[in-house]
Formats: C-alpha cells, sequence, structure tokens
C-alpha cells in the first residue's frame, strides 16, 4: 500500500510541475489580455477608430492563445532541454560509447531515468567487461590444455614410432620404450583428471555428498599411501596428528584429493633430502590441517600466483622424478576448501612453506 502511494506521489510530480507552469501561462495570458482590453478602452474613448473597435474583439482570443502558448513554452524549455539530454545521452551510449554518463539534474521522475539509464550503462559495461575476462579464460583454458597435453602426447607418439619400426637395440631396450610410453600415458591421463576435476569442481552445479567422517583415520590412510613415494625421492614424513577420532561432515573423496595435492605439491617441491611435516589440529570452530616443508624460496608475485590455474613456478624448482603436472593441483584443493566453507591459505617464511587448510568445526564433534 505505501509503495502504491509513494508511486502515485513519484507519478504527480513530473505532472505538477506541468500543470503549475500551465497555471501560470494562463494567467500571464488572461493578465496580458486584460491589459490589452484596458488599453483599447482608453485608445477607443479618445480616438474615432469605428475600424479598430469593431475588429479588435476578433483578436482577443488569437491573441490570448498566443501569449499562452507563447509563455507555456519558455516556462517548460527547461523540462524540454533536459529531455533533449536524456535522448541524446541515450543517442551516445546506443554507439557504443559505455563511458557516458547522463548528467543527474532534477529530483523527479527525470531525474529517476536519467539515473537509472547509468545504472544501466554501467552494469552492461560491468557484464561487457566480465564477457570479456570469460573468453580470455577460455583461451587461457585452450592454451594451457594445447602446453600441458602436447609434451607427454608428443613423447607417446615418438615412442610408438620407435617401436613400430623396431628402432631398437635389444629386448632391454624395447622394455624401457614400453615402460616410457606407459609412463607418458600414465602422465597424460594424470593431467586429463586434473582438468576434468578442476572444470567440474567450478561447475555452478556442483554438489557435495557430505558424510561424517573419521578425518584423522582419512588423513592417517593418505599418509600411510604417501610415505613410500616420498622415501623413493628422499623425504621423510614427520606426522604430528594425534591419535584421537576427529569427526567431520565433509566430502570425503574431494577433501582426500586436496589433502593428496597438498602432499604431492610439497613433495615436488620440497629440498631433497628433506621433510615434510603433517600437522593436524583442532579448535572450538574449526579444523586444521598444516603441511609443511622446506624449500627454495618464491617472489611476492609468485607467492600471489601460486594457487591461479595453469600457475607452475619455474621448472628448476620441481623434482626431476616427478613429472610436472598442468598447474591445477592448488587451484583444485583450494576450490574443495571453499566449497566446504573453508579456507586453504599458505604462510611462506624463512624458505618454510607452510599449507594450512582450515574446515569449519560447527555442528561436528569430535569424540
Amino acid at each position: 500500500m505505501n509503495e502504491h502511494v509513494q508511486k502515485s506521489k513519484r507519478k504527480k510530480r513530473i505532472q505538477v510541475n506541468i500543470l503549475i507552469r500551465m497555471v501560470l501561462s494562463f494567467i500571464i495570458a488572461i493578465a496580458i489580455n486584460d491589459i490589452l482590453i484596458l488599453l483599447f478602452l482608453k485608445i477607443s474613448s479618445t480616438m474615432e477608430w469605428h475600424w479598430f473597435r469593431n475588429f479588435f474583439p476578433y483578436l482577443l482570443t488569437p491573441l490570448f492563445m498566443v501569449t499562452f502558448i507563447f509563455t507555456f513554452l519558455v516556462l517548460t524549455r527547461r523540462i524540454v532541454r533536459d529531455l533533449i539530454t536524456l535522448e541524446q545521452g541515450l543517442q551516445i551510449i546506443s554507439e557504443g560509447n559505455l563511458k557516458y554518463r547522463v548528467p543527474v539534474v532534477r529530483q523527479d521522475e527525470l531525474g529517476r531515468v536519467a539515473l537509472n539509464i547509468n545504472r544501466m550503462t554501467e552494469r552492461l559495461e560491468q557484464q561487457i567487461v566480465k564477457e570479456r575476462e570469460i573468453e580470455k579464460s577460455k583461451m587461457d583454458l585452450i592454451t594451457g590444455i594445447s602446453h600441458d597435453l602436447r609434451t607427454p602426447l608428443t613423447s607417446i607418439i615418438g615412442y610408438i614410432e620407435l617401436l613400430r619400426t623396431d628402432s631398437y637395440q635389444d629386448k632391454d631396450e624395447y622394455t624401457r620404450f614400453v615402460q616410457n610410453t606407459y609412463n607418458k600415458a600414465i602422465h597424460l591421463k594424470k593431467l586429463l583428471d586434473d582438468l576434468f576435476e578442476y572444470t567440474r569442481l567450478t561447475s555452478v552445479d556442483t554438489h557435495l555428498n557430505l558424510r561424517r567422517i573419521n578425518l584423522f583415520q582419512l588423513l592417517d590412510q593418505l599418509l600411510f599411501e604417501f610415505e613410500p613415494i616420498a622415501q623413493e625421492n628422499g623425504v621423510y614424513i614427520v606426522k604430528d596428528i594425534g591419535d584421537s577420532p576427529i569427526v567431520a561432515s565433509i566430502d570425503s573423496d574431494k577433501i582426500a584429493r586436496a589433502i593428496d595435492n597438498l602432499l604431492m605439491n610439497a613433495l615436488k617441491y620440497s629440498l631433497k633430502p628433506g621433510g615434510i611435516c603433517i600437522r593436524l589440529k583442532t579448535s572450538p570452530k574449526q579444523i586444521t590441517i598444516e603441511v609443511e616443508n622446506k624449500g627454495a624460496p618464491l617472489t611476492q608475485d609468485q607467492e600471489e600466483k601460486l594457487f591461479d590455474r595453469f600457475y607452475k613456478v619455474d621448472h628448476s624448482r620441481s623434482s626431476e622424478g616427478i613429472q610436472t603436472g598442468a598447474g591445477l593441483g592448488l587451484s583444485i584443493a583450494r576450490n574443495i576448501v571453499e566449497l566446504h566453507q573453508g579456507t586453504l591459505t599458505l604462510n611462506h617464511s624463512h624458505n618454510v612453506f607452510t599449507f594450512q587448510l582450515n574446515l569449519p568445526f560447527e555442528n561436528n564433534s569430535s569424540s
């Protein structure tokens, strides 16, 4: 009801404005008409202009109309000028100049029209910028995929060509070619899996399969499977995860993927020989998993881009024994954590890298 009254008042404001000018024009026209009549009476009493006396009454109505129209046009010229400004502004915007803003000089309906035109233009400009960013993102995605998939695929084709043409010296070299082809194929599959996982996580239709899981047991199992890989690459594991069950409502598959990505990242960029420390802590409000390792220092710019998709630090930092990924591991991990309403951050000090994964502990219980 109040909205209706307010809208009615808004509609009447410019109508009242025009009506006031119409009344003023009417009053001015009548006043001028009356002055002319008085002048006519004064002149006609002193002069013998019978033809003018007979003709003058016929002039009163046209003079009144001309005076009224002229006065009304003068009094409404500002409204007309503002309408022309709106029309010119819309013309400029329609020609593609989205930086232009219509001047807002009134407080009535015309002012609100100008304000809404500016808002519409600003939103349209933001939408175009967003679409350009999406288009650029798509191009970056295609470029990143092409670059990362080309290397293992080229190697696979090369090894298959050697095997197809029997270009090997003995059985050992044949076996080595087959093994290398297999390794490159596994690498290619991992790149595709990462890409599929990333696109699935960034989709608006992503849903979590939340269940109450013992996070301690999940982490302990992941470290049990990870430890032999770490030892093969000259890295030892330091566990500080306690021994008490911590039950949390999570998507176990996705959280396991996030933790595994953090562990593989730490393994890839740890100083060899070296160690990786894993901690599991709880507070009344959150669960914290920390993955810490020592590595080569990062610049501020590198640290800020570390969670960007397809971003990879200089290959000289990576372990030669571990195949290079697509640069999606940390981005996938952060997306997974944020889907759980948590955070994933990096603390970097004195060449010590600590990735901190925080999950909300509300509505969870530990026993």
